[in-house]
């Protein structure tokens, strides 16, 4: 069963970014519902300039730095666009030529840089570019997603919109990255229900809930820095997936429900099916961030897969559980993080 709620659906907006900001709010089976967003990193590149301006340290036209090889470089180049902010990007190779192309017909300006061996690996790299940029440009505004509290507090209208089409939540399944939806949105949803169960998706390689740091091929989720809008103690699960069982939850997506999503929404769904299957008297959300066109000619093509040497392939044995992140097998795994510190479940012998 497949059933679209859409709120609002004959409002006249303002602007593109005002139509598309908001995910629509979708049924797939009994109990589980996707919010399904076109971009979803818009919401908060538009709420974190809209603070910004407010507080009067983001003027017309102050030049906007950051640091984005995705979806947020995207919606901020939008926002800029329509608003009238030079714009510069500092991104890596992640940023494909179709991206690139959207980036700069927007009016951004892209900086590539490469990863040269420092510490936080190639998004240290990146930081640091920006940060040395920030010092050339002292009247430059550079709106920080891993940092800027205003990136989960975007997420705010994302709540009410659940609660007025689903109602009381008892399970929240996204991939975790800046840390901002996934926080914000559980933030939210546990005012009127502290007891929300939170779980972040995240894949091998990335950093962020304890995995050692490596080359990851499911971009769009993970880090190799810790992002301080990562509240680790808001998680009770976190479960790590690999990118040939995401690229086929992604598809699976498609073929099954109709939703042409990214690899990021794919891992979201792999995990946010099992869980719901496991807990059937559960009402279960998860967060779907993109559509797929930008992959189509990547995650959605059989030569590019071929090339990367991937089959993209179920896990019907469904997650290995494990008690500690080092433990975490090449394959999907589960840690019940059980809302602790990071600090506290990277003990050795730690269990929750």
């Amino acid at each position: 069963m497949t059933t679209t709620m859409v709120a609002g659906a004959s409002k006249l907006h303002s602007s593109v970014v005002e139509a598309t900001e908001l995910p629509r709010i979708i049924q797939l089976t009994n109990n589980l519902y996707g919010a399904a967003f076109s971009l979803m990193k818009l919401l908060p590149a538009r709420y974190i300039l809209d603070r910004a301006e407010a507080a009067g340290t983001l003027t017309p036209g102050t030049p906007v730095i950051e640091t984005s090889s995705g979806t947020f470089a995207l919606g901020l180049a939008m926002v800029c666009r329509l608003r009238g902010y030079p714009l510069t990007i500092v991104g890596d190779s992640a940023i494909d030529r179709e991206l690139y192309t959207r980036l700069t017909m927007l009016g951004a300006t892209v900086e590539i840089v490469e990863d040269t061996g420092q510490p936080g690996g190639i998004q240290g790299a990146r930081l640091a570019r920006v940060e040395e940029l920030r010092r050339l440009r002292p009247d430059s505004f550079v709106p920080g997603q891993y940092d800027n509290p205003d990136n989960p507090a975007a997420y705010g209208t994302v709540a009410d919109l659940i609660g007025t089409t689903v109602g009381p939540v008892d399970c929240l399944v996204g991939p975790v990255g800046s840390g901002g939806s996934t926080g914000g949105l559980a933030a939210a949803l546990r005012m009127s229900d502290p007891a929300l169960h939170l779980v972040g998706v995240d894949t091998h390689g990335s950093i962020i809930f304890g995995t050692p740091d490596s080359s990851r091929m499911l971009r769009g989720l993970g880090s190799s820095i810790h992002p301080g809008n990562v509240r680790h103690t808001a998680y009770d699960e976190v479960h790590w997936v690999t990118a040939p069982e995401a690229f086929h939850a992604t598809h699976d997506l498609f073929r099954t429900h109709g939703l042409f999503m990214g690899p990021t929404s794919g891992a979201s769904f792999q995990v946010a099916a099992w869980w719901a299957q496991h807990n059937p008297n559960s009402k279960v959300v998860m967060v779907l961030p993109d559509e797929g066109y930008r992959y189509q000619s990547t995650v959605y093509s059989e030569t590019w897969l071929r090339e990367q040497g991937i089959t993209p392939a179920a896990n019907p044995a469904g997650p290995v559980l494990v008690d500690h992140p080092l433990d975490a097998a090449p394959a999907w795994s589960r840690l019940l993080w059980a809302r602790r510190r990071f600090d506290d479940v990277m003990v050795p012998g730690a269990g929750a």
